[in-house]
């Protein structure tokens, strides 16, 4: 099995490379490994503290690490003879994240070869390791097995069609065995891992995102163009939006004028910010929001990370993803702030939305004229709308505290520094 995981590897390395050529997210990845040991060496160079080694996949992920690492440290200054690599494996997550203040070095993660991995922990010489929900990587952990360096997931989340569960899962069931704690973000996983004979070296934590919105909440940004648009009116925030998503939602928003919308695509190229002003009818991007007209009721976000503290604004979420294939995006951005939160029926994978829908803070529609119905239903009917609030905020608050159980565990049984 290791045979073929190797050339897995290589390929996947291969197919990137011919892929950057003309992708501008597999030429980012591509370059960002480019003489990669060489600046890590340079990085590295004399450093005598003891390094905490965090690694994610992308940008999600990143979230959920964020309030570990900022309960370790909450600045540079405090860290001491402690400081903290953060590294990705994504474009995504490394592009965005690069100049993150509360860590010392962000690197993209070389390619999962021994010889790299090897190479890798000459340099960087971890005293913790942490890696985040769902990467697993084999040379790096075996090599932090051999080197009896503590490697801990956190936030981490199983289910029973994954290879670890399977007749073939032999190498994926290695990896699990170099772990040294899994921080878990349900009783379901701690039952799987169990059932494969791991049970000693689990807690069920909780998912740290939980404890991130709270941060994120809290330090919300207040938007004075967008307060302005908004005035008294109740307000639609539409996060994270696909095509089939704005195709679900425009109707609504082009035959109701004393609503005001707003409309955070996911995609903010040209093309889609086009398609965007042409779907509802009287919107305008905020880049331009000082030249709005009298009858404009929507404004679509045309820039990246004011997402979050727009929810704040809203009377009611919508989250896309759910008309596609992949699923609804963060739930838990919306949610947090104690507000209904619709999205489409593609979600059955994403826990959070399973649970807001079951608890009654958030509201699964099929169709546009269901969307509609939704709306009206909220809207209108004040209790009802209450009762979602009410469902949304207990739920969210009612899931946090991973942080402090991580890290508490940690001290107790000296993985800290």
């Amino acid at each position: 099995m290791i045979h073929l995981y190797n050339i897995f590897i290589q390929l996947y390395s291969f197919v990137a490379n011919v892929l950057s050529i003309k992708n501008n997210k597999a030429r980012k990845w591509v370059d960002g490994r480019k003489s990669i040991f060489d600046k890590l060496t340079e990085a590295f160079d004399g450093n005598t503290s003891k390094v905490i080694w965090v690694h994610c996949a992308s940008l999600g992920e990143f979230e959920q690490a964020r309030p570990v690492i900022e309960q370790f440290v909450t600045s540079k200054e405090d860290k001491n003879d402690t400081k903290i690599l953060l590294t990705f494996f994504s474009p995504s997550g490394y592009e965005i994240q690069k100049n993150y203040d509360k860590v010392d070095w962000v690197f993209y993660l070389p390619i999962d070869t021994k010889k790299n991995a090897v190479l890798f922990y000459q340099i960087v010489k971890p005293f913790l390791i942490i890696f985040v929900k769902y990467e697993f990587w084999y040379h790096y952990f075996a090599t932090a097995k051999n080197l009896k360096i503590p490697l801990v997931l956190v936030s981490g989340i199983f289910r029973n069609h994954q290879p670890f569960f399977r007749w073939y899962g032999s190498l994926h069931r290695t990896m699990l065995s170099c772990i040294h704690h899994f921080f878990l973000q349900n009783q379901q996983s701690k039952d799987l891992l169990a059932s494969i004979n791991i049970s000693k070296n689990v807690t069920v934590s909780g998912d740290t995102r939980f404890d991130r919105v709270l941060q994120i909440a809290s330090n919300a940004l207040s938007i004075s163009s967008i307060e302005q648009f908004i005035g008294n009116s109740q307000v639609i925030v539409a996060g994270s939006t696909w095509t089939e998503d704005d195709e679900e939602i425009d109707h609504f928003a082009n035959i109701n004028p004393s609503l005001k919308f707003i409309i955070a695509p996911h995609e903010i190229n040209t093309e889609r910010l086009s398609e965007c002003l042409t779907l509802y009818k009287n919107s305008v991007l905020f880049s331009n929001i000082n030249n709005i007209k009298a009858n404009t009721n929507v404004i679509i976000i045309d820039n990246v990370g004011m997402l979050s503290s727009l929810y704040k604004y809203a009377t009611i979420s919508f989250v896309g993803g759910g008309f596609g294939g992949d699923g609804v995006h963060n739930v838990l951005e919306p949610a947090v702030y104690g507000k209904p939160v619709v999205f489409g029926p593609v979600y059955d994978k994403f826990i959070e939305a399973n649970d807001l829908v079951e608890t009654g803070g958030a509201i699964v529609v099929e169709s546009a004229l269901e969307f509609e119905r939704v709306m009206n239903d909220l809207l209108n009917d004040t209790d009802y709308y209450n009762s979602c609030c009410r469902s949304s905020k207990e739920y969210v608050l009612s899931k946090t505290g991973a942080t402090n159980t991580i890290v508490d565990y940690l001290t107790q049984h000296n993985l800290l520094p």
